[in-house]
């Protein structure tokens, strides 16, 4: 028997495709409020995760409710080909003019691609979303006729894509991180800071670095989704290498007033020499603020 090769799917580039990650921190005034949680914002912090651990027996991890959203960060591919990276907003943006942000940008339906966002962002989202009374009518439809089966809520929809559950086929036991993944891939992963670092990071005061920590990790995610969509046959092999190319070449070219980019670029060509190498952190950063039309 001949076997025929499947036909191809359809590109997802004749609309938007975004990548989105949050960096977030306990809220201190709820702990405080629920509470009773004396002391200053990060002695609050630490008594939240301290508080956390005991329920838990071990992990610290506070539930949705609690943490405060500091950093969103994008990656946008417009159906033109044109390509950005953004964290969104300004370092000193409240969590609710993140969020308005973030909904703002919704308005235009892209495919959404995250990672855990299904288990952490999305809930974390809802419930911030809602503490803040801030509506998202297009993010959370799901009742109008284009979203009813096609919306940022069901699991298994397209316009939605959470990779750690998809690549794991949505089985907890069989999910890796993002760092692991990407690695294997040939892509930098984290390096410079991580998750577990960001509440230091806040505290002191240096938010700049949380916010281009949140941009890598999109760009690590924008790297694997591409690799998952030529699995896929979503994408064809020139295709993928095309979007490579102009990726590097917008790194390149951004790099230069964001050394952070620079440094993510110089990680993914040269992973010979280690993470620890690769100092995104390094360089005179220019400071800017995005709006919401990335």
């Amino acid at each position: 028997m001949t076997w025929s090769p499947a036909p191809r799917i359809a590109s997802p580039f004749h609309e938007p495709v975004a990548v989105f990650d949050l960096e977030t921190v306990p809220d201190v005034d709820l702990g405080r409020r629920l509470w009773g949680l004396t002391g200053d914002d990060r002695t609050v912090a630490e008594k939240m995760l301290i508080r956390r651990k005991g329920e838990t027996g071990g992990s610290d991890f506070l539930k949705p409710l609690f943490h405060k959203i500091v950093a969103i960060a994008m990656t946008w591919r417009h159906p033109d080909g044109s390509f950005k990276v953004r964290a969104l907003g300004a370092a000193e943006d409240d969590e609710a003019a993140l969020i308005t942000k973030f909904l703002h940008a919704m308005e235009k339906r892209p495919l959404l691609v995250s990672w855990n966002g299904s288990g952490f962002d999305l809930p974390v989202l809802h419930h911030r979303a809602m503490l803040n009374r801030i509506p998202g009518p297009t993010f959370f439809d799901t009742t109008s006729q284009h979203a009813k089966f096609d919306n940022y809520w069901g699991r298994y929809q397209r316009r939605h894509t959470d990779l750690m559950d998809v690549l794991a086929n949505f089985q907890a036991r069989s999910g890796a991180k993002l760092d692991q993944v990407a690695v294997a891939l040939g892509y930098p992963g984290k390096f410079g800071l991580d998750g577990s670092k960001v509440l230091e990071k806040w505290f002191g005061g240096q938010r700049a670095d949380v916010r281009d920590y949140c941009e890598t990790d999109v760009l690590n995610t924008w790297l694997v989704w591409l690799d998952w969509a030529l699995a896929q046959g979503i994408l064809g092999e020139d295709e993928h290498a095309t979007e490579l190319k102009s990726l590097q070449a917008y790194l390149e070219e951004e790099g230069l007033l964001r050394p952070h980019l620079q440094g993510f670029l110089h990680a993914w060509l040269h992973p010979e020499e280690g993470k620890s190498k690769s100092n995104p952190s390094t360089g005179k950063r220019r400071k800017v603020s995005f709006p919401a039309n990335i």
